[in-house]
């Protein structure tokens, strides 16, 4: 029984996580400087899952937060100051690669898996409360 809420808890603490970092990538899909001022676009950052906690006990964990290597979107926008000055691409915005409906979904299967996680602890709990009871 208590691997039950061993598993879950895990899941709730890497969904948890997951949501994180799903919020971070909404909050900086418009941000085209990195935190030294320079014209560096926010990269989009994904959670990576595993099956196992840290200790070896079953569930699942976070093991890192990587950037998503896909490449940035450029927009045509000559007069922002963060703009291309020379070559071949002069003129364009190079954004953050955060699709806003992509999060949302993201941050939606993250809530429902989060939400299973805490609906298996309740029933789990319900049986225990159960089966003590049923011995007293």
């Amino acid at each position: 029984m208590f691997g039950t809420f061993d598993i879950s808890t895990s899941a709730l603490v890497a969904q948890r996580t997951n949501i994180d970092v799903i919020a971070g990538n909404i909050a900086n899909k418009d941000v085209t400087r990195d935190a030294a001022g320079n014209p560096n676009p926010y990269r989009r950052r994904v959670a990576l899952f595993a099956s196992g906690t840290a200790n070896g006990r079953a569930g699942t964990r976070v093991t890192e937060i990587i950037e998503d290597p896909t490449p940035l979107r450029m927009r045509w926008a000559p007069h922002h100051p963060d703009a291309i000055k020379e070559g071949e691409h002069a003129g364009y915005l190079r954004e953050p690669n955060v699709n806003y409906h992509t999060e949302m979904v993201n941050a939606i299967t993250a809530m429902r898996a989060y939400e299973a996680n805490v609906t298996v602890l309740e029933a789990a709990k319900t049986m225990e409360s159960t089966t003590l009871r049923l011995l007293a």
